[in-house]
């Protein structure tokens, strides 16, 4: 199933996070994202003309992010949008993060 199609889950503190290889399968069915050396984060900037389409496109995110109960750290300055992925619960990252980085993704 494409990963824009699927819903975040709840994560258990229990639950180990995804291995590199892992991670890096999931990589491959996102655009430009960018793994951690430590493969505990995915990050990727997005650039637009202003500030203004920085916040809009920020504030969409958020909504997004809301929705699916699992949130990004966002970096915002004229004209981008800096996005950082991972699942603080499980210490690293879970599908979640690919889920969302897919979803937001589509914004644009």
């Amino acid at each position: 199933m494409d990963l824009a199609q699927k819903k975040c889950v709840p994560c258990e503190a229990e639950s180990p996070p995804l291995s590199r290889s892992s991670a890096e399968a999931l990589l491959s069915q996102i655009t430009g994202w960018s793994l951690s050396a430590e493969a505990k984060k995915i990050s990727k900037t997005f650039k637009f003309k202003n500030f203004r389409e920085a916040i809009s496109f920020a504030n969409a995110v958020a909504e997004i992010a809301e929705t699916e109960g699992h949130h990004p750290d966002l970096s915002i300055s004229w004209g981008k949008v800096a996005v950082e992925l991972t699942t603080h619960a499980v210490k690293g990252l879970s599908e979640n993060d690919f889920i969302l980085a897919a979803k937001i993704d589509s914004l644009q």
